[in-house]
């Protein structure tokens, strides 16, 4: 076998230089671990013990093409003094040297080479290196990967050459480690210096870390099983890396950090932090400041980009804890109990610094203390424990060391936007208050504000100047068309909310239009999936800001009043006459000033090049004349000057600004008469812009609307909208505050040329190049002539058609047409082949006019290759890696899903449910033999009729990540769409409003994915289970990671695939071509030795066999359609599916109209065969007998060559080659190990299998501890196999578990099984629940009071469809999310319980976090509110509260559920509230959803509960 590492360094180096890989879009999560001693005693036990959790945290982590070695793993310790005293013969003295680990070449000469040139910049900091230690190390038990490239390990000590300066020592070395860096890169080569890594250098902490295994580390570094190697603490992480090719130096902790999850702003982060290098200042650091800079580099991880800002800001003075409140400030704008003192701590500092936004923990210490803080949406969790003895276990898990029951003093977790601090010098727990309080009181912040600040909402509005020319030329000029009217404009004005539409975007992408296309067009909108997950910013807005501060910006590393000169802009879409006003401030030191961006055009031409270097050095001498407010304005347009587009002109500032060292001394407006819809506006933010003025927008709301209405109404309704889909796009990518998303560029350019972009959108990913500015100034000619035509015509000028979302005759071209539905249809009803070839020749030819990147593509062969047509392997046997899409029932009716399903099974192929579920009486087979059971079975964020039933009757189980049309978005079906029929499957109600949310609430991160798979694979372990990404760039590094967490088939959806609605800013600028995705996912898989062990599959608008011959080649062994198999039972593409008005029968639920649905399985059957024989042509065409032979062989293909000369696209990265890894194939060719060999469930199912035949009763007890993960499922799916949705008779199975559960404890139980856990639990408890029973007490010696303590984690009875759980102790964030029917009793619980929820009943015995109910369409919660404070913390949008009556039903179910609760769990708390029932029950309130309540009273159904109180 060759070695491993220089093959995957050979392919990573083609991909990366040659093709789509883009390692700035690589991604990691982890699980994170800390034990510390309280009181400070330092120990050899509690290195031992950090160990100890770090092993248990061994499923957080991954490994790839060589299991053996790890995606990193590591431990922080204090600097164990008297061990390096004795192990070296150095004067150590403590706190007078500082020392730490670096990774180096390992060629002695470099090794040498290296340490002198750390010594020679010792020496210019007036430091002395007192000697080198080799790092004593033991490379037999770890990978072969790990082994190929393991550095040289060395050891260094460094101290002054003064004994009177080691005050400022630990700030020195930061100088000095930050030179060293820069010495190393400019005297070493590349690879040399890349190698070279100083993982700490500090006088109290040190890391041990590698490119390891959580075992393999004390093994692996002899030093941490020495008895003298002691510490207070241990801070310990296992990494999960989305890439294979792993380096030393990427494992966990960094210096001050161990993270767990993402900064989605990380790229704005590290521009904003350019930006503030040249204003820094601080003398005990360095004198000279500059040699500390880039304080982040552009390639490093967001995790260390983080820790690098975090220990500048931290070693510029400031506490840790400072340091990370100003990082991670928790949700403060609008908080409805926060202190007006710490809202202007959080206010003032968002001057100094935007929010590092995502889904984060951080943990981090100087050695003197350690630190945790959490998002402010609580996306990780961190559990801890504190134990008698002064003892505390922190992690990513609960139970990560053994802890004796009576020990336990308490356990809590990390909340939401919360901080935590344990201080070794005074021997305690800081807590949040305090630290808080603290912090809002060090300066006078509210006065510094309130004297030196403004704010928009205070600013007077001034009259706007009135438009110089007539509307209609203003919009010509920026490109409107009717349909902007139409269909933007007019639904904004009047609904509030994003215009819909549905069945996607079958237009050319910009660059290939042959219409005139504005600049916003050219850019896609990214999207969090996996490694990070979207926010609902609607039910969740509590955690989302709009505001941002504008103005200049003064030394980072200082804090005083000048810092709070500022404008603070409220609301950053103005209004005409806000922009008035602020360009009106009189202010000493907020100083506005316009700059015009408009080109004169008299002469007849112009060079955009020219006009933009202009518009730069008037904004440059504008600033350094004092100005810090710049107004980048194309108003005032006439005859003769043209505008240059306004995010072209905003961004080319923007970087000129940053590269100059300026843009921290001034911030930058829009106004501009070219924005409209809410891409526009995004982009413009998300490249810089601290607000918009939208003004020719305005004018035509104001033109536009009712005549019944204000016209100030009808403008505040267009910015409410255009808000609402602002925090919509923020939040596909996880980011709450428009403050992070400012300036964070979450866009790729699709179509431009790379020398453009570079320069003008710089650090935007942009693979295949496209058009630069000669194409942009034709447009910009183009729009101006429709304005100011030569051909003198009288006031008659129209706007363009439009026809991007409606087909038109004369307008833009589309895909499907009428010509191409009716050949396909008339193909696939009549079995007419010469028809088919005739819609192929058509759809074929459309493509290849340059309407899609696969149609520049042609094939590359020689004659001599083609073989016999009966030599390809049969329509038969291709045919079955066919697959419908993703189309539920609901949003299509019965009649087609069914006709789907039957089409697809009878040539053993496969439908999908979608996300809505499954009729169960469709798993039994016809009288006739078909089928009307989907295949595959979809598990979406609603998790609408998940059941254990649902899941065990598939082959195959698909987790939707995201969805072509609208990635990164939830969804929701109005209650008019909710039948009797529906419901009954989705588990809800009839006639109420069903909503997704944008998340998984059990995926926030790469390893929660795995953690889903092993659920799905554990309740079916028969089915391949599918992840479905949507194209973007960075997607194939996000299937590496799917490939990682033993997924069995990856979807590439593209962007253009069709939907039942989806908001129309998502269906035409989010994602990217399925090609784009599809050819870097098979790059990556290919060049990390990952492909031969996952199937590959694309959809998006896919039609023609030469489409699917193209999909292959580049890398798909199976292929979805769904909108041409739509399209063959009678759909017509009248693209308006979420009316539910479809006249063909198909999307819609109305039985008057599902009459008419004509469509056939045999038409669906015909097309499909179709498809595959034309396929097969192509495979004899191009010398491939078999599929297996044809994926990924894009050597067969060539970019054509009579591509038009000005369009710029270059798709050989699309076409890069990388080697097969080893034995790897370029095909599906092996089957994942789930080692689900492991699973508790198969020693239990041994004791079980008589009493599951029999249905006799059987008592176990079994220890559990937190890497026993799914316990339950594998138990339920067989019970399920037999016996169905009916179960087995209440606590046939009862199982006593004493300890710390872990993930998914009782997932998918189903009726007749009873866990009763003794201990505490982690995430996911009851996920999926269908019918089981569980209770969770604290173990039997414990002594902490229960109501008060943590004991399940968070995302309890996720889409749980039946079943009751019993819970003595608190619950974390997420209790009953979208819970559907199970009945739940809990003691307290955290942030945004019972979200989403559409069915059951919970009552919560104590406190609820903040809130609570949102999106709580239906079901009941009972809370008690002790001290009347419940309603603040309660979202009211969906929901009302109520009093319990006496003698009512409520107080039935009530006593009900507190008698079974007491029953079942012994709690002290249920018969102290039973015993005292008529003072408690005033106490309580009822929460119930409004539209829950009509629906019952429309039914003449009650709310009913049923409960056995004998057990």
């Amino acid at each position: 076998m060759k070695e491993l590492r220089p093959q995957l360094e050979k392919n990573i180096e083609l991909i990366e230089n040659y093709g789509l890989y883009d390692k700035t879009l690589e991604h990691s999560s982890c699980g994170v671990g800390l034990i510390a001693n309280i009181r400070g005693n330092s120990s050899h036990e509690i290195v031992i013990k950090s160990l100890e959790a770090l092993k248990n945290l061994e499923h957080r982590g991954a490994s790839g093409a060589d299991p053996d070695t790890g995606d990193g793993a590591g431990i922080l310790i204090q600097i164990p003094h008297e061990f390096y005293k004795s192990t070296t013969s150095l004067d150590l003295n403590v706190g007078e040297y500082g020392t730490g680990i670096v990774f180096m070449n390992n060629d002695l000469k470099e090794v040498e080479k290296c340490k002198n040139l750390i010594e020679k910049c010792s020496k210019q900091h007036n430091l002395k290196v007192l000697g080198w230690r080799e790092v004593p190390v033991n490379p037999n038990n770890i990978g072969i990967l790990a082994r190929e490239v393991m550095p040289s390990i060395q050891q260094i000590f460094v101290a002054t050459n003064n004994k009177n300066q080691i005050n400022n020592l630990e700030q020195r070395l930061y100088a000095l480690r930050k030179s060293c860096e820069k010495t190393i890169t400019q005297e070493l080569s590349p690879k040399n210096a890349n190698e070279t890594y100083i993982c700490s250098l500090s006088t109290t902490k040190i890391v041990y870390k590698g490119l390891l295994t959580a075992e393999q580390l004390p093994k692996f570094y002899s030093d941490l099983n020495n008895s003298s190697v002691k510490s207070t603490f241990g801070l310990v992480h296992s990494r999960f890396s989305t890439n294979t090719l792993g380096e030393w130096k990427l494992a966990h902790p960094y210096r001050y950090v161990a993270h767990n999850g993402e900064i989605n702003t990380v790229r704005g982060n590290r521009n904003w932090m350019k930006s503030k290098e040249s204003g820094l200042e601080c003398k005990n650091i360095s004198n000279n400041i500059k040699e500390i800079s880039p304080i982040c580099n552009s390639n490093d991880s967001d995790t260390a980009s983080f820790d690098n800002v975090l220990e500048l800001i931290h070693l510029g003075g400031r506490s840790l804890e400072h340091s990370m409140a100003m990082m991670i400030p928790e949700a403060w704008e609008g908080h409805e109990s926060m202190s007006p003192q710490l809202k202007d701590f959080y206010k003032f500092h968002s001057i100094l610094m935007e929010p590092w936004d995502g889904p984060a923990l951080i943990v981090c210490t100087d050695g003197n203390k350690v630190g945790a803080v959490l998002d402010r949406n609580g996306l990780r969790p961190f559990r801890y424990t504190v134990t008698k003895d002064g003892m505390l276990i922190m992690g990513s898990e609960t139970g990560l060391i053994d802890i004796e029951e009576e020990n336990i003093e308490y356990r809590e977790r990390l909340r939401p936007g919360r901080m935590f601090l344990l201080d070794f010098e005074e021997g305690r727990i800081v807590d949040d208050e305090e630290i808080k309080k603290s912090l809002a009181n060090r300066k006078p912040y509210s006065n510094w504000l309130k004297s030196n600040s403004l704010r928009t909402s205070e600013l007077d509005e001034l009259e706007s100047d009135e438009l110089n020319m007539s509307l209609i030329r203003y919009q010509q000029i920026f490109g409107y068309s009717q349909e902007d009217l139409n269909i933007l404009i007019k639904p904004m004005i009047n609904s509030k909310t994003d215009p819909v539409g549905s069945m996607g975007n079958d237009t050319p992408i910009a660059a290939l239009s042959k219409r005139p296309q504005n600049l916003f067009s050219y850019f896609k909108q990214m999207f969090a999936q996996v490694s990070n997950p979207p926010l609902d910013a609607i039910r969740e807005k509590l955690v989302t800001q709009i505001s941002i501060p504008s103005g200049e910006r003064h030394n980072l590393l200082e804090e005083d009043e000048k810092q709070s000169r500022v404008l603070f802009i409220d609301n950053p879409l103005l209004t005409n006459e806000k922009l008035s006003a602020i360009k009106k401030i009189n202010h000493d030191y907020i100083k506005p000033e316009t700059i015009s961006t408009l080109v004169n055009f008299q002469n007849g031409n112009f060079k955009l090049k020219d006009a933009i270097k202009n518009i730069r050095n008037q904004c440059e001498a504008a600033i350094k004349n004092g100005k810090n407010i710049i107004i980048l304005s194309d108003k005032n347009l006439k005859k003769d000057l043209i505008p240059i587009p306004s995010l072209l002109a905003l961004s080319s500032v923007h970087h000129h600004l940053i590269r100059i060292g300026l843009r921290s001394k001034a911030d930058l407006i829009i106004e501009s008469g070219e924005p409209r819809e809410v891409h526009h506006f995004s982009t413009l933010f998300g490249y810089g812009a601290s607000a918009i003025n939208p003004y020719i927008a305005l004018e035509t709301v104001k033109e536009n609307c009712d005549k019944n209405l204000d016209p100030s109404l009808s403008i505040s309704n267009y910015l409410k909208s255009t808000e609402y889909g602002l925090l919509k796009v923020m939040s596909k990518m996880g980011i709450s505050t428009l403050q992070g998303y400012q300036g964070a560029q979450i866009f790729e350019s699709l179509g431009l040329s790379k020398e453009f972009v570079n320069d003008y959108f710089t650090w935007t990913s942009n693979k295949i190049g496209g058009v630069d500015e000669n194409k942009i100034e034709k447009d910009m000619l183009s729009n101006y002539n429709s304005a100011f035509p030569e051909a003198k015509i009288p006031e008659t000028l129209e706007l363009d058609l439009g026809g991007l979302y409606l087909w038109k005759g004369t307008g833009e071209s589309h895909m499907w047409n009428p010509n191409t539905i009716s050949l396909l249809q008339h193909s696939s009803t009549q079995n007419d082949i010469d028809l088919f070839k005739q819609f192929e020749d058509e759809a074929d030819n459309e493509t290849e006019q340059a309407f899609t990147i696969r149609g520049l593509l042609d094939f590359k062969y020689k004659k001599s290759d083609s073989i016999p047509l009966k030599e390809v392997e049969s329509a038969k046997k291709i045919v079955k890696r066919f697959a419908t899409g993703a189309i539920s029932l609901g949003s299509i009716s019965k009649e087609a899903h069914e006709t789907l399903a039957i089409a697809m099974n009878r040539i053993g192929a496969r439908s999908n449910t979608g996300e809505g579920g499954e009729d169960p009486k469709r798993f039994f087979e016809e009288q006739n033999g078909d089928s009307k059971s989907s295949r595959m079975k979809q598990v979406a964020s609603g998790r609408f009729g998940v059941t254990a039933n649902y899941l065990v009757n598939s082959t195959d189980i698909q987790i939707k990540m995201a969805q072509g049309a609208k990635p990164g978005e939830g969804g929701q079906i109005p209650g008019h769409k909710i039948s009797e029929y529906i419901a009954s499957i989705r588990k809800t109600t009839p006639g109420v409003e069903l909503i997704s949310p944008p998340p998984h609430h059990d995926i926030y991160s790469i390893e929660d994915l795995a953690q889903l798979i092993h659920d799905l694979k554990n309740i079916n372990r028969h089915a391949r289970i599918h992840v479905k990404l949507v194209s973007e760039a960075g997607v194939g590094i996000i299937a590496a990671g799917v490939a990682k967490a033993k997924g069995d088939v990856v979807l590439i959806s593209g962007m253009s695939g069709g939907t039942g609605a989806a908001p129309l800013g998502s269906i035409r600028h989010a994602g990217l071509p399925w090609e784009l995705g599809l050819a870097e996912t098979q790059q990556i898989l290919v060049s990390n030795g990952l492909r031969g062990r996952i199937v590959v599959q694309t959809d998006g608008q896919m039609k023609t066999g030469r489409d699917v011959a193209i999909a292959t080649l580049l890398g798909a062994d199976e292929w979805g359609i769904a909108t041409a198999s739509l399209i063959s039972v009678g759909c017509i593409m009248l693209r308006k599916c979420h009316l539910n008005t479809c006249s063909v029968g198909i999307a819609t639920q109305d039985p008057e109209l599902t009459k008419l649905f004509k469509g056939t399985p045999e038409a669906v059957v015909n097309y499909f065969m179709f498809l595959s024989e034309s396929l097969r042509e192509y495979m004899a065409l191009l010398g491939f007998r078999t599929v297996d032979e044809m994926v990924g062989r894009v050597d067969m293909l060539k970019q054509k060559e009579n591509i038009e000369e000005d369009l710029g696209i270059n798709l050989s990265a699309l076409l890069a080659f990388p080697e097969n890894i080893n034995n790897d194939t370029r095909f599906a060719s092996s089957s994942q190990n789930h080692e689900l060999d492991k699973a508790l469930d198969f020693k239990i199912l041994d004791e079980l299998k008589e009493s599951l035949h029999n249905k006799e009763k059987i008592k176990l007890n079994k220890k559990i501890n937190n890497f026993n993960r799914t316990v339950g499922s594998i138990i339920s799916s067989e019970i399920t196999k037999l016996y169905g949705e009916e179960g087995l008779p209440e606590n046939t199975v009862t199982i006593n578990f004493t300890g710390s559960a872990g993930q998914s404890f009782g997932a998918f139980i189903s009726k007749g099984i009873t866990f009763n856990l003794f201990g505490d639990s982690n995430d996911y408890l009851g996920k999926g629940l269908s019918g089981g029973k569980i209770t969770v007490v604290p173990g039997k010696k414990s002594s902490f009071i229960p109501e008060n303590n943590i004991i399940i984690g968070n995302v309890a009875l996720y889409g749980a469809t039946g079943g009751e759980i019993y819970i003595k102790g608190m619950a974390g964030e997420r209790f009953c999310v979208r819970n559907s029917a199970a009945i739940a009793v809990v003691e307290g619980i955290g942030d945004h319980g019972c979200e989403y929820m559409t069915g059951g009943t919970v009552v919560v015995l104590g406190k609820t976090g903040r809130n609570f109910a949102a999106g709580m369409s239906g079901g009941i919660a009972y809370v008690l509110d002790q001290d009347e404070s419940f309603e603040s913390r309660l979202n009211t949008e969906m929901c009302e509260t109520h009093r319990i009556n006496i003698n009512s039903e409520d107080e039935e179910i009530l006593l009900k559920l507190i008698k079974k609760h007491k029953f079942e769990t012994k709690s002290e708390l249920s018969e102290k509230i039973l015993n005292n029932w008529d003072h408690y029950l005033k106490k309580f309130k009822k929460v119930l959803p409004t539209a829950y309540d009509s629906a019952l009273k429309t039914l003449n159904k009650k709310h009913t509960v049923k409960v056995t109180l004998d057990g």
